[in-house]
């Protein structure tokens, strides 16, 4: 009678038991449309305030009918604005990996540019964007600086802390065995740091996207921003919420995209979290 019960204990957990988001996330999305619902027909929100779910449903279908080259659409503004949020993204997170590396490097180097980089970081970027439209115009190379620069930060952070992260023996013990500086990089320390700079990547990826919306505020021709801000000056609400809620599937598109490579570069952190997991 003992192997029955040992077949079914050997049994891999079902798909909901491990992914148990699967059948949750749908049910609170249901929830909080009905809830929106509820607040907008039966609670007399006023549409001004908050439109109902199927105004903002009929006006999200009808900007993504439009050609994607039609600039009275949705596709249109929203490759505008996902082209300037990845040029930034890439040079912002570019920069500061590299100059991560060279701070964490470098104590001298550390001690001279440290205080001057946390002192740019800390001016509002909302302040700097009208500064970069006069220098760049108001084409794409304002909104890729204001994206680059809002990215920077968080990938120098992280890299500085993935470069002090690496066991100093095992640097000293590649320095015995004759390894030159950059194998010492390209096998120790990129390994260890890579968790860090994916938990940077992960947070600038969001980044990216407000940093390009910032950017088309201040001045821009095209893009989600300047949809934001006509909708806005129109008071149509509807079209609004529309855009937010493609701005939201854009950034979730993006720290999945960056979970997946995380996934193929860096799985022995996967795995150390999932070991974790399992026994808490």
């Amino acid at each position: 009678m003992s192997a029955p019960v040992e077949d079914r204990d050997a049994r891999p957990p079902s798909l909901i038991r491990r992914r148990p988001e699967l059948i949750l996330s749908p049910i609170v999305l249901v929830g909080l449309i009905v809830l929106w619902d509820v607040l907008t027909r039966r609670m007399g929100v006023p549409v001004f305030i908050l439109p109902p779910p199927m105004d903002v449903w009929l006006s999200l279908v009808a900007g993504l009918s439009v050609s994607p080259f039609n600039a009275g659409g949705f596709l249109y503004h929203t490759a505008i604005t996902m082209w300037e949020a990845l040029l930034g993204f890439l040079i912002g997170s570019s920069v500061g990996i590299m100059l991560g590396f060279l701070i964490a490097y470098s104590r001298l180097f550390e001690k001279l540019a440290l205080p001057y980089i946390v002192g740019f970081q800390s001016l509002p970027k909302v302040a700097l964007a009208p500064l970069f439209v006069i220098w760049f115009g108001f084409g794409i190379e304002g909104k890729v600086m204001i994206t680059s620069v809002i990215t920077f930060f968080p990938l120098l952070v992280n890299s500085i802390a993935g470069y002090h992260s690496v066991d100093p023996d095992r640097i000293d013990l590649a320095r015995s065995c004759n390894a030159s500086d950059f194998q010492i990089l390209r096998k120790i320390i990129l390994p260890s740091a890579l968790p860090f700079l994916f938990a940077g990547l992960n947070v600038a990826s969001v980044l990216a996207i407000l940093g390009a919306i910032v950017g088309e505020f201040v001045g821009a021709r095209s893009g989600l921003g300047v949809l934001l801000m006509q909708y806005n000056q129109a008071m149509q609400i509807a079209p609004m919420f529309a855009i937010l809620l493609i701005l939201g599937v854009v950034g979730y598109v993006s720290n999945v995209a960056i979970r997946l490579l995380e996934r193929r570069f860096c799985f022995w952190a996967q795995r150390g979290s999932h070991f974790t997991d399992g026994q808490g």
